[in-house]
C-alpha cells in the first residue's frame, strides 16, 4: 500500500488556538500557502500555492484514492484543511496521525516535545514558531510595513525561503518519528475508533447562537450593575482590584488575608451589613459564568455547528477523550426545574424577570450552558450513560462481590458502601439515609488509595463531617472493601517485578511487561497503556518505589512517580474509555449519529420517531467479550436540548 506523508502551511484571519481548525479553515480567507508531501520513500516535495503553483495530479489523485494511506502530525488539521482547499470533506479512512500513535506510547502531544524525546535527526525547526506567526496569521498595520494587515512572500522573500525549509522538515521529522515507531503500530481496533472519532467531529453540533449572543449580552449588563452598586457602596476607583478591597475591608473592621472564592465564603458567614452586600458583590463580579459561551461564539462554523470538540486520545495516560474549545467534559450542572423557562427568558431578553424569578443571573446563565447545544430540526437528543462505571470496573477487576452483587441488583453504591462500613442498613431517604452521604463521599474519594487528604478535598469538612472522623472513615472504607486494597499492591507488586526484572507479569486479566524501555500494561480489551523509561527511584517519602518519564502537571517532560493505587486509577478510567469507544462504535454501526460525548455519556441526534432510549441504553450495556462478568448498566432519557436528566 502507498503511503502519502504531508504536511501544510495555512493563513487564515481565524485565531487556530482559541476556535479550533473547522472554524479556522472556514474562513473565507482561509488559504494553503504551502504543501510539502512525500510518497513512501521518495524526497519530500514542496508546493509553493501562495505563489501560484499547483498540487500534481498524483498528489490530488492520492486524496482521494482509499487505498493510498496519508498520514500527518495532527492529521485531523491537514485533512480538515485540505478538505476545505477541495470544496469536499474527505473520508478519514485512509488517513493516520503520528500524533496518535506517540500519544498511545505516552509521548508528548506536540511534534517538536516527541522528536526531542526520540532524539530524532531532523528535529522540528525551532524558528518555526516565528515563521508561521508572520505568515500565517495577520499582522498589525504600521508606517514600517506600509500598512498592510498580512505579510505575503513578496514582503520577506528571504524568510518566505525559510518558511518552505520549515514545511519541508516537518515532513520528514514526521517520517522519522514514523520509522522510529514502526514496532508500535496503532492497532486495527483503535483506527477504528480514531475514525469514528473524526467523523463525530466533522459532523459537529448544532448550537443556539441566539441563546448564546443573549447570555453573553445578559452577563454584560448585569456585571456592569453589580460593579456600579460596589462603586456606589465603596466609592474605590477600583471595586474589583484586591488591594483596594482589602483596604476598604480593614477600614471597616475585616482583616482578610486572601479574597479568592473559599475565603469570601468564609467571611460572608461573619459578616453584615454594608460589608456583608460587598462581599457577596466580589463574589458575583469574580464569578464568570459566560466563558463557555463565548467559546461557542467564536468556534461556531457557517453551518451553525460546532465542530472539533474532542479530542482523540488527549489523555494520553489512559486514552481518554479530552475536551477542547467549549471543553464540553467539564460543564457546568444544570438544577432549575423550568430550565426551558430560563431559556426563553434569556433568548427573549426579559433579564429583568431572571433576576426577579431567580436567585441568581450568573447562577442562571451557568447552568443554561449546557442548553445551548441543540438537535436540528425534526431530531431530538437521546443522551445515554454509563452508570456508575469506574466503580463497576474497579469491582470486576478486584473481584470485590458484594460490590458485584449490589451492581447486579440495581441497588444504589453510596447505600451499600455505607451498609458496608457501618454495618447498619442504609437506605436512600430512609433508615440511617444519614449515612449514605458518608458513603458518598468515601467512594468518591477513596477508590485510587485516597486517604485523608483525597477527603478533605473532595469537601468532607464542608459537608459537615468533623476531622477526627476522616481517618476512621478511610480505615472502615478500606476494611470493607480487602479486594479492591489488594488489587492495589498486587498491581504495584506486578509492575514493580516487570521492571526489576524486565520480563512479562500475568496478574489475572492484566498483563505487565517490559520491552524496549518500556513499561506496557496489557488491558483486557488487548491495548495497552505505557510507561517511558521505567526505573526504580527514591519518593519523597525516602522509600524505593516506580517511577517514569511523562508530560508531567507542568506539561513538561519530566520524571513522575507512581505506585499501586495510581497504576489501578489509570487501568480503570482507561478500561471504561474502551467500554465507551466500543459502545460508541456499536451505535455508530446501528445507524446512530453521535454528536458530542462527555465522560462516559453518549449524545446521539435522532428523527423525531425514530429509535428509543431504551434501545439506546441496552446496546450501551452489552458487556465485550474481554469483559464477561462485568455488570454494566446504561441509563438514559431524551431531550430537546442538552441537559442533565
Amino acid at each position: 500500500m502507498s503511503l502519502l506523508a504531508i504536511d501544510i502551511e495555512t493563513y487564515s484571519d481565524v485565531d487556530l488556538q482559541k476556535c479550533g481548525v473547522y472554524a479556522y479553515s472556514d474562513s473565507p480567507n482561509f488559504e494553503i500557502l504551502l504543501f510539502a508531501y512525500a510518497f513512501d520513500e521518495e524526497e519530500t516535495q514542496i508546493v509553493d500555492l501562495a505563489c501560484g503553483e499547483k498540487l500534481p495530479q498524483r498528489v490530488l489523485d492520492a486524496l482521494e484514492d482509499e487505498g493510498i494511506v496519508k498520514t500527518a502530525f495532527n492529521a485531523a488539521f491537514e485533512r480538515t484543511c485540505i478538505s476545505k482547499y477541495l470544496g469536499h470533506r474527505l473520508s478519514p479512512t485512509a488517513w493516520q496521525c503520528t500524533a496518535v500513535q506517540s500519544a498511545m506510547l505516552a509521548l508528548p502531544l506536540s511534534l517538536d516535545g516527541v522528536g526531542e524525546v526520540l532524539n530524532i535527526q531532523r528535529k522540528k525547526l525551532k524558528e518555526g514558531v516565528d515563521l508561521v506567526r508572520f505568515f500565517s496569521m495577520p499582522c498589525k498595520p504600521t508606517k514600517v510595513n506600509g500598512g498592510r494587515t498580512r505579510n505575503r512572500p513578496e514582503d520577506e522573500p528571504e524568510k518566505w525561503i525559510r518558511f518552505k525549509t520549515y514545511c519541508i522538515r516537518d515532513v520528514d521529522a514526521e517520517r522519522e518519528i514514523r520509522y522510529k515507531l514502526r514496532n508500535h503500530p496503532i492497532p486495527a481496533q483503535e483506527m477504528k475508533f480514531y475514525q469514528m472519532d473524526q467523523e463525530i467531529n466533522d459532523r459537529g453540533i448544532l448550537v443556539d447562537q441566539k441563546l448564546a449572543a443573549n447570555a453573553v449580552l445578559c452577563d454584560n449588563q448585569y456585571k456592569d450593575a453589580v460593579t456600579a452598586r460596589a462603586y456606589e457602596l465603596t466609592g474605590l476607583s477600583n471595586p474589583n482590584s484586591p488591594v483596594q478591597i482589602k483596604g476598604w475591608l480593614a477600614e471597616h473592621g475585616v482583616e482578610a488575608e486572601k479574597l479568592d472564592k473559599k475565603a469570601v465564603k468564609a467571611l460572608i458567614d461573619t459578616s453584615d451589613g454594608e460589608v456583608l452586600e460587598v462581599l457577596k458583590l466580589r463574589l458575583l463580579m469574580a464569578k464568570t459564568s459566560v466563558k463557555k459561551y463565548e467559546a461557542i461564539e467564536r468556534s461556531v462554523c457557517s453551518d451553525g455547528r460546532v465542530h472539533g470538540l474532542l479530542q482523540f486520545y488527549g489523555a494520553n495516560r489512559t486514552g481518554r477523550w479530552a475536551g477542547r474549545l467549549v471543553q464540553v467534559q467539564n460543564l457546568p450542572q444544570n438544577h432549575i426545574e423550568d430550565l426551558e423557562l430560563a431559556r426563553d427568558l434569556i433568548k427573549n431578553q426579559q433579564f429583568d424577570l431572571v433576576d426577579l424569578l431567580y436567585d441568581s443571573t450568573p447562577g442562571v446563565l451557568s447552568e443554561l450552558i449546557r442548553t445551548a447545544f441543540i438537535p436540528k430540526p425534526g431530531c431530538r437528543f437521546i443522551v445515554a450513560d454509563f452508570s456508575a462505571i469506574e466503580a463497576r470496573v474497579l469491582a470486576w477487576f478486584s473481584g470485590e462481590q458484594w460490590r458485584i452483587d449490589t451492581f447486579e441488583q440495581g441497588g444504589d453504591i453510596y447505600c451499600a458502601s455505607a451498609t458496608q462500613m457501618f454495618g447498619v442498613p442504609v437506605v436512600k431517604h430512609g433508615v440511617n439515609g444519614h449515612l449514605r452521604q458518608k458513603g458518598k463521599i468515601a467512594e468518591l474519594a477513596l477508590g485510587y488509595g485516597g486517604s485523608v487528604g483525597a477527603l478533605t478535598s473532595m469537601g468532607a469538612l464542608e459537608m459537615g463531617m468533623e476531622e477526627e472522623e476522616l481517618q476512621p472513615l478511610v480505615n472502615q472504607w478500606r476494611g470493607s472493601n480487602p479486594h479492591i486494597t489488594k488489587f492495589w499492591w498486587d498491581v504495584d507488586a506486578a509492575a514493580v517485578k516487570a521492571v526489576r526484572e524486565k520480563t512479562s507479569v500475568s496478574y489475572g486479566n492484566l498483563c505487565f511487561s517490559y520491552r524496549s524501555g518500556i513499561l506496557f500494561v496489557t488491558l483486557p480489551s488487548g491495548r495497552n497503556l505505557s510507561y517511558i523509561k521505567p526505573r526504580m527511584t527514591m519518593n519523597r517519602f525516602g522509600r524505593e518505589s516506580l517511577s517514569y518519564e511523562g508530560v508531567g502537571e507542568s506539561k513538561k517532560w519530566m520524571r513522575i512517580e507512581t505506585y499501586g493505587p495510581k497504576l489501578v486509577e489509570n487501568i480503570v478510567q482507561a478500561t471504561a474509555r474502551d467500554l465507551l469507544a466500543l459502545a460508541m462504535l456499536r451505535l455508530r454501526d446501528a445507524g446512530f449519529e453521535i454528536v458530542m460525548h462527555i465522560h462516559d455519556e453518549a449524545v446521539l441526534e435522532v428523527p423525531e420517531g425514530v429509535s428509543s432510549v431504551d434501545e439506546v441504553c441496552q446496546m450501551m450495556a452489552i458487556a465485550p467479550d474481554w469483559a464477561a462478568g462485568l455488570p454494566l448498566r446504561a441509563d438514559g432519557y431524551e431531550c430537546a436540548f442538552y441537559k442533565k436528566d
